[in-house]
């Protein structure tokens, strides 16, 4: 009977141990897999998205696993990207810019896609249905950044006055751009007594010719509107604005940190924190069809003082104290 009772503690024991073993190793198989889709290379841009997933409860490698692809600023190479995500059998997919969000959306019907820093109407691109019921696999949110030119052009006449031109550099290749120039760059610049001459860029080694015949057009005021050939060469288009004393405006904050004189647009930091929560309502059974489409909440004015010293340039006190972050 004692022999049968040791038998009986030892099944017991080993059958307590090997259910612990399964209830370990279940979870770990049920890990979500979540697909992250860049324009863009490897920046700081993705740190907000990471720490909003820490605030709602997930560890990176427990509880969730994250699957990168970059296309280094190459819009081309998205949708091979995008299908190897696909094929990773990912759980959804969170998109960062709008070419990322529509290759996402060539590559499946069926996963759900979060985009992420789209500037352009995503409604009018075909993503979704509306802003209220997306309707399809598509959801997330839109910066607006790109119609924000008269906004941006009217700062800079705060620090450039008197001046009578301004160049603006477009990228050719990102949607929208010319339309947007056309509709509300030059509309804001003439209602600021203004000219603007528009200087489209169709890829890194056509900045050398911009830069060479820009100079002869004698501009006060450079404005760069935004896309992957912009973000890409921020710190040159920097270079060149402050070898030739002009004073700059750019969509993103990354240009000015790079040198250039001044910011204006959507927080992407708030945006890509944002991004986090709508992962979470996914992974818990909503569906992106139901999940309205979300504007930016707040958007922040930065300068770099060092670049203003360096051109010389006096900043109205005004504008300094309107400024969210000033660079010394």
């Amino acid at each position: 009977m004692q022999l049968n009772t040791v038998r009986l503690v030892v099944l017991l024991t080993l059958s307590i141990v090997a259910t612990a073993l399964l209830a370990t190793a279940q979870p770990a198989g049920k890990i979500p897999r979540l697909g992250v889709l860049v324009l863009g290379p490897p920046d700081r841009g993705l740190e907000p998205f990471h720490q909003g997933l820490q605030d709602l409860g997930y560890v990176e490698g427990k509880t969730i696993t994250l699957v990168y692809r970059f296309a280094e600023g190459k819009a081309e190479r998205l949708p091979a990207l995008a299908a190897e995500l696909v094929g990773l059998n990912v759980n959804l997919i969170v998109a960062y810019a709008f070419q990322a969000a529509r290759a996402a959306q060539h590559a499946t019907q069926t996963l759900p896609i979060v985009m992420v820093d789209v500037g352009r109407d995503p409604v009018e691109a075909g993503l979704v249905a509306s802003l209220a019921h997306p309707g399809g696999n598509v959801t997330g949110l839109v910066d607006w950044g790109m119609q924000l030119h008269g906004k941006r052009l009217e700062l800079l006449h705060e620090v450039v006055p008197q001046g009578a031109r301004v160049a603006a550099l477009f990228d050719a290749g990102a949607p929208g751009q010319r339309r947007l120039h056309m509709h509300e760059a030059e509309p804001a610049a003439r209602a600021l007594g203004w000219t603007v001459q528009a200087w489209e860029v169709h890829g890194t080694e056509d900045f050398a010719r911009v830069f060479a015949a820009l100079p002869a057009e004698q501009p006060q005021a450079l404005y760069v509107a935004g896309g992957p050939l912009m973000i890409a060469n921020r710190t040159r288009i920097a270079d060149f604005a402050l070898q030739h004393r002009l004073p700059s405006v750019y969509e993103l904050r990354a240009a000015v940190e790079a040198g250039g004189l001044m910011s204006y647009g959507p927080s992407r930091a708030d945006l890509s924190r944002r991004a986090a929560t709508y992962v979470d309502k996914l992974l818990k059974g909503a569906t992106p069809a139901d999940l309205p489409v979300e504007q930016p909440r707040k958007f922040e004015l930065v300068i770099n003082l060092k670049t203003a010293q360096a051109l010389g340039l006096t900043l109205p006190p005004m504008l300094l104290f309107q400024a969210d972050e000033v660079i010394r």
